[in-house]
């Protein structure tokens, strides 16, 4: 039977009182993780689009996508609303997917190229996942952004990085696909085995005076004489004559006659190497076994062989210093400049060129105290003296003469420095710290005047070296951080300076500083003068070759054709009517062809009364 009872006060307010609810989720802040993902591909292009920008542009675009990444997990765990459960996940998870990644990713996919690719587009994965599912239940849309996450971070683990270029974009291939230097090997092994083509030659009058002896040429200056050239290329383009495949390697050509000398890797070998210059064949080969690789660059020599005397000379990137006889590559001593200077190869390996000035070679080690520049006997080896320089250059020594004298100058981080060539003493010291590499060689432009370019914001600056008694001062005649040179050497024509500045080309007064024009996008090539024909021969960075007018008037492009494939670093060669070219793929000769010579006018016949 019910009662009839009412009910108590207390059970009435029980029954009428609100339910409690769970707290409302809170969907994830998502706008600041999706303005720095849009802010990585801006950074990224920047040095493209901007040519004007400042020098450290293409450092922030190489690491500004790694901190914007930082950012992102910045975001994670202060403001993103996530709960702490998921902050600790997403954390934990990004960095062990990114530790995992790295660890099962190529070589070359670790360092540079995972600040700039790999933490990059996992952090965009991760935020781009979030964004889609930011209202879901927690954990679930935690455990969905991460994934994605670790979806774009494997990516990595399937490409190889071939190199960067010039404005720090990575050459991404997949992981299984054979390289340039796989795909020469698999050829040469291929190729039937055939005797060297035999090529006869007067020993004392071509290598003893060599038409191109080593790095840019006599004085080193990549300066052209003789025959002038036509910059008609649509009618008369250059006529190939030979393109062969090579191994990796930065070095140029040293060229006697029919006989063309460069270095390359092949494999675990540093590998010199004597081409016939007609043909492209290769007349002999000297390996030892070296192999220096780093993200950037690639693997393979910097340098540049050196003939002097009957013999030649080649530094390999890892420091192995060898004489060789030209004729058949025979080691007649070797050395290893790193293992005399005490230290292990610079960020980008041994890059100076051998010098051969007063019976003996010269090269930059980069050691302390007094082992920076080396200087040994050309007939022993024998390490005949050694001068202190800065640690960190990628330029090579060279011969000038200043003040009456002739020095040996040698660019590096911490200046330039002055030598005599005979003993090695320090003739002067013209401090210039910088803290980035030098890779430039410095030129005289006048009566003992030089410039010398560090690039990457330190700028340019023209000295005037005086002598009063035995002592030697200098004096700066001016300096900007208008010109912007990278790796990429300058060369110099009628009071004036063209070359690369930044990512376009330019040309500035030499008396002044002065540009005088900017024009032309060529990558970070490498410029040849031509000098009788006022000509400027730019190799560009993507393989091209481009004829400019060497004028400061303005910025005039007469003739263009593609050379190469591939990315060009290398410094081209040309003797006679013949183009030598090659980087790290594939090397090539063309016929360039000449101006036509002035019809003579004919004479008229005097009338006779």
């Amino acid at each position: 039977m019910e009662s009839d009872k009412p009910p108590s006060a207390e059970a009435t307010k029980s029954a009428n009182a609100p339910i409690e609810e769970a707290p409302a989720l809170k969907p994830i802040r998502i706008w600041p993780a999706l303005v720095l993902v849009a802010v990585m591909p801006i950074l990224r292009l920047l040095p493209t689009v901007i040519a004007e920008g400042p020098p450290a542009l293409p450092m922030i675009a190489a690491m500004g996508p790694t901190l914007c990444g930082a950012l992102i997990l910045i975001w994670w765990v202060t403001i993103s609303r996530a709960s702490w459960r998921e902050r600790l996940l997403g954390t934990a998870g990004v960095i062990l997917a990114l530790i995992v990644t790295l660890a099962v990713a190529d070589a070359t996919m670790r360092g540079p190229a995972a600040m700039v690719w790999t933490i990059p587009i996992g952090m965009a994965g991760f935020v781009i996942g979030a964004l889609f599912v930011r209202q879901w239940d927690t954990m679930k849309r935690t455990w969905t952004a991460l994934g994605l996450a670790v979806v774009c971070f494997a990516f990595s683990a399937l490409v190889r990085n071939d190199g960067m270029w010039g404005d720090a974009v990575i050459n991404l291939q997949w992981r299984w696909t054979p390289t340039a230097e796989d795909r020469m090997l698999a050829e040469r092994a291929a190729e039937p085995e055939s005797a060297a083509p035999t090529i006869a030659i007067d020993l004392e009058n071509t290598l003893a005076e060599p038409e191109w002896p080593g790095f840019r040429g006599r004085e080193r200056v990549s300066r052209q004489r003789g025959e002038k050239f036509s910059t008609d290329w649509k009618t008369t383009p250059p006529e190939l004559l030979w393109k062969i495949s090579v191994g990796p390697a930065w070095s140029s050509f040293a060229v006697a006659g029919k006989l063309l000398f460069t270095q390359e890797q092949r494999g675990p070998s540093e590998t010199a190497i004597c081409y016939d210059a007609d043909s492209g064949r290769e007349l002999w080969t000297t390996q030892i076994e070296a192999r220096f690789n780093d993200p950037m660059g690639g693997p393979g020599p910097r340098a540049t062989p050196e003939l002097a005397g009957n013999r030649l000379f080649v530094l390999g990137a890892a420091g192995d210093l060898l004489c060789l006889n030209p004729l058949d590559g025979k080691i007649i001593w070797q050395k290893n400049i790193g293992m005399i200077a005490d230290r292990e190869p610079p960020m980008w390996g041994f890059s100076s060129s051998p010098l051969i000035v007063a019976g003996q070679v010269i090269v930059h080690a980069g050691g302390k105290d007094d082992k920076g520049t080396l200087a040994f006997d050309v007939a022993s080896g024998n390490l005949n003296w050694s001068a202190p320089a800065g640690d960190h250059s990628y330029s090579s020594a060279q011969v000038v003469t200043v003040a009456g004298e002739e020095l040996v100058i040698m660019p590096t981080n911490h200046g330039l420095r002055f030598l005599d060539p005979t003993t090695g003493k320090v003739r002067l010291n013209y401090e210039w710290m910088h803290k980035g590499y030098r890779a430039l060689q410095a030129q005289v432009v006048a009566d003992d005047s030089i410039v010398i370019s560090s690039g990457q914001g330190t700028g340019t600056r023209r000295i005037k070296i005086t002598k009063s008694g035995d002592a030697l001062t200098t004096t700066e005649e001016w300096y900007n951080r208008v010109f912007k040179p990278d790796f990429n050497d300058f060369v110099l024509f009628e009071g004036h300076l063209y070359g690369f500045d930044g990512g376009l080309f330019a040309c500035f007064g030499a008396a002044t500083g002065e540009r005088k024009w900017k024009g032309g996008r060529y990558g970070k090539g490498q410029v040849l003068l031509l000098e009788d024909s006022g000509l400027l021969l730019v190799a560009g960075e993507r393989g091209q070759g481009v004829l400019l007018k060497a004028t400061p008037e303005d910025h005039e492009e007469l003739a263009t054709a593609q050379l190469l494939k591939g990315k060009t670093w290398n410094h081209p060669v040309v003797v006679g009517d013949r183009l030598y070219i090659r980087n790290g793929e594939e090397a090539a000769c063309y016929r360039l062809p000449l101006a036509q010579s002035p019809s003579p006018t004919p004479k008229v016949a005097e009338n006779v009364d």
